[in-house]
């Protein structure tokens, strides 16, 4: 090494360690580097959020029994239950935006000079140096010629161009080939200048403003915000979530005030086959309707199904999961009077009544898809399959006590007390409507729409600003028209591309192709005009 190089080498590293220890710091948060780490840990995180079944999703309950003490305590210690509004989590996303935010302060001034203040004039050498470069010759003297060729292969291609005179100072040479500064002669020179695509530069800026805008809805989401998932059974009433806490080993629920009622009317699944189970693979959709009850707003209706989640005053509504044990939307009843032999078919809602010619009142009571008795004696299921279906009715004879009836789809011998005729009927179940017991739904509650904000301008502007990055680029290209010894003009091309440089170096050689064979057929023609 030379003493110039260990001069020049000294002096930077002296600049490096003379720098403040608060500009090393501000350096070092506004890396790249950092930056991408912040990132990895972060997938981390949300992989652990992934694989261990948080405290407010459904299923928790079984997973945390399935945990030893030692789990217990170690993932609640570390926040695992709830990762994603444990503090380092939101602490990391507050660094990494900061990093993201110096980072743009930084880097932004040079990306906006390729916009606001483009290279529109080059030197011969500087051309050279590109990685796509040509010098054509020509054989025109007319450098207005050249230049409007030049000019209309740049317009064909795309690229709109910049002329920009210039001159160069060119030196003699003397008998012994040196330099002679007695000779200087004054050469012009015109550079003309076109690009594509110049807004691509602010690309990672548009990806930096989309993921500062999902990390600023996370954080509001999580922290004015819940999550819980609430079961809904036709019938039920409820102003109240249950959420759960997780203190070390410690499992505590409480429950959460809403400020209106919600009210579940009706649950319906529609089955790809009405005859087959109502397992997931067997569904096209699930529809829960409730009912909102709001001192300040009355009365408010809404169908959540799993394309259509329902919004009302900062709360979302999702369909989440359905219970697996199976129940009935609606029943056909076949009823036939014991003193007289007439049948009656009556429908009957889930929750709903239907009454007779006789003025028997019929109410569908409960369903039980696999009918057995328990080790007391008293009718159940067996399972949430339809293995052995009854609808379990309650009577009401005119003038008479309530009763309760089953009736059951398949053949029962009359002597079995259970389906033995009461009230003077023989009843039977003909049909019913499949439905699951309950379903689940995921409320989501956003005060000002931090999670809208996040998923719609910082979800989709994040995709479009990737798409934008890495599907499109900024090319640049230039021509500088310089005069030869002889008189002729030649034409320096070269070009530059930030990014998929294959697809520019075939667009390069095209335009260079086309620029020969257009000077070529100006000489012909020149040649033809002067003959």
């Amino acid at each position: 090494m030379s003493v110039a190089e260990e001069t020049i080498r000294g002096k930077s590293n002296a600049q490096r360690r003379s720098l403040p220890l608060l500009n090393r710091f501000i350096n070092f948060l506004s890396s790249v580097r950092f930056g991408v780490t912040l990132l990895c840990v972060l997938v981390v995180l949300s992989m652990i959020g992934m694989i261990i079944i948080q405290q407010n999703v459904t299923g928790f309950d079984s997973y945390y029994a399935s945990l030893t003490p030692a789990e217990r305590v170690v993932y609640g210690y570390l926040g695992f239950f709830d990762i994603y509004y444990s503090w380092y989590f939101n602490a990391i996303l507050l660094v990494l935006s900061l990093n993201i935010v110096l980072a743009s302060i930084d880097r932004f001034p040079s990306a906006w000079s390729y916009i606001s203040s483009p290279k529109k004039t080059a030197t011969g050498p500087w051309l050279l140096s590109q990685k796509e470069n040509t010098i054509i010759a020509t054989d025109s003297s007319d450098q207005a010629a050249v230049t409007k060729i030049v000019e209309d292969v740049f317009r064909e291609n795309g690229y709109s161009p910049t002329s920009t005179d210039d001159s160069v100072r060119s030196y003699g040479v003397d008998e012994n080939g040196k330099r002679d500064f007695s000779k200087i002669e004054e050469i012009q020179t015109k550079t003309i200048f076109g690009d594509r695509g110049k807004w691509n530069r602010i690309g990672a800026y548009l990806v930096h403003v989309a993921l500062l805008t999902l990390f600023l809805g996370h954080f509001v989401a999580n922290q004015w915000g819940f999550d819980a998932d609430v079961r809904m059974i036709p019938g039920d009433v409820s102003d109240q979530i249950q959420m759960i806490r997780i203190d070390l080993d410690k499992r505590e629920k409480y429950n959460v005030q809403l400020p209106f009622t919600v009210e579940c009317t009706d649950i319906q699944q529609k089955l790809i086959d009405p005859r087959g189970s109502i397992s997931v693979t067997n569904t096209l959709d699930w529809r829960t309707q409730i009912r909102i009850t709001d001192p300040d707003y009355g009365v408010t209706t809404a169908d959540v199904s799993m394309n259509n989640p329902f919004s009302y005053r900062g709360y979302r509504f999702f369909q989440a999961e359905a219970s697996r044990i199976g129940s009935a939307r609606s029943i056909v009843l076949d009823i036939e009077s014991q003193s007289d032999g007439n049948k009656q078919e009556i429908v009957i809602p889930r929750r709903g009544s239907g009454t007779l010619a006789d003025g028997t009142l019929v109410e569908y009571d409960e369903f039980l898809p696999d009918f057995a008795f328990n080790a007391d004696g008293n009718p159940d299921t067996r399972s949430g399959e339809y293995n052995n279906p009854v609808a379990v009715l309650s009577v009401v004879p005119p003038g008479g006590e309530r009763i309760r009836v089953y009736a059951f789809q398949g053949g029962v011998a009359e002597n079995i007390p259970v389906g033995a005729p009461k009230a003077g009927y023989k009843w039977r179940l003909a049909d019913f409507e499949k439905v699951p017991f309950a379903h689940v739904l995921s409320i989501k509650y956003d005060p000002y729409s931090g999670a809208f904000i996040a998923w719609y301008f910082g979800g989709f502007g994040l995709m479009a600003a990737l798409a934008f990055v890495f599907f499109f680029s900024h090319r640049r290209v230039w021509a500088l028209i310089e005069k030869t010894p002889d008189g002729k003009y030649q034409v320096v091309l070269a070009g530059d591309t930030n990014r998929n440089h294959s697809a520019f170096q075939d667009k390069f050689e095209h335009m260079a192709a086309v620029l020969r064979e257009k000077e070529k057929n100006m000489t012909d023609d020149q040649d033809r005009s002067a003959d």
